[in-house]
């Protein structure tokens, strides 16, 4: 198992935001201490700006380092574009390590998936996962599958890829929730609710609906938004998912047969690094 990290994405916090450096540090920290998992650490490259660009406008590159907040939950922050970068670095370098079948993960921040073409959002700047869901479709893939199982609709990868030839789009989330999309399915978009407060075995059955969905898609490559804000206990929004869930996760995904690319996108709880672990070693189908 190789963890894709890097120190520096810990240097940047807003005093008392949920997206904090603990959410990459402590799980490091944690991951570390395993000797199960016969762990490898890889650093990610800044994503190449011309494969960021099949996503996001020179503009919004731009914007990146204009020197104030994007909105009230996204801050500017010193750097914050080589960090996204990183992050879209590390995405796809996840994708390179799929394609040769070695499981890995992602732990970088910021997250992506709220990132549209033309904004910085819900704690994302760049949309790391579909920058490299455009990158596997480019270099050869017939039928790319991108799994969103945040908590939060992944609206930013859904306006990057919605409408894009070979690539389908499923995401799980809970509705009412941030940011207030995905509610309907389109065309290559697929999107499944969940309701505040849902008992987690009916959220379990909402999301093999969506797997068998992707199943039946025949993918030849499925790259996963992990997201860890369902779980019980983080602060953000209102599911009751426990770490034996999100091991079910990774089992069910790894199992498919298909290579399998993995970056985090949201977990804001003290217990995120136990939630990942679970999640590394369902990939392993442990």
């Amino acid at each position: 198992m190789t963890i894709i990290t890097d120190e520096r994405c810990t240097a940047y916090e807003s005093p008392g935001h949920p997206e904090r450096p603990f959410r990459v540090a402590g799980s490091v920290e944690k991951i570390k201490k395993l000797s199960e998992l016969k762990i490898q650490w890889a650093k990610p490259s800044s994503a190449p700006i011309d494969k960021v660009l099949r996503a996001h406008s020179k503009n919004h590159l731009q914007r990146l380092t204009e020197p104030y907040d994007f909105d009230g939950d996204t801050a500017y922050h010193e750097k914050i574009r080589d960090h996204s970068l990183r992050g879209a670095g590390g995405a796809l370098k996840a994708l390179e390590l799929a394609k040769k079948e070695k499981p890995q993960f992602s732990l970088l921040r910021p997250p992506g998936h709220h990132a549209t073409k033309e904004r910085a959002m819900g704690f994302c700047y760049l949309g790391s996962v579909a920058i490299a869901a455009l990158e596997a479709k480019a270099t050869g893939a017939k039928r790319v599958a991108v799994f969103d199982f945040d908590v939060h609709h992944g609206n930013g990868t859904e306006d990057i890829l919605a409408k894009r030839d070979g690539i389908e789009f499923f995401s799980i989330h809970q509705h009412p929730a941030y940011p207030g999309t995905g509610t309907k399915s389109f065309e290559n978009c697929h999107n499944y609710t969940v309701r505040p407060g849902l008992p987690r075995e009916d959220y379990r059955k909402t999301a093999e609906k969506a797997i068998a969905d992707l199943i039946n898609y025949k993918p030849d490559i499925i790259i996963a938004s992990a997201g860890f804000d369902a779980y019980a206990g983080d602060p953000l929004c209102n599911q009751k998912l426990s770490s034996d869930d999100f091991n079910w996760f990774g089992k069910t995904l790894s199992s498919i047969g298909v290579p399998l690319a993995n970056a985090m996108e949201g977990g804001y709880s003290n217990d995120l690094p136990d939630l990942i672990i679970a999640y590394l070693k369902g990939l392993l189908r442990k």
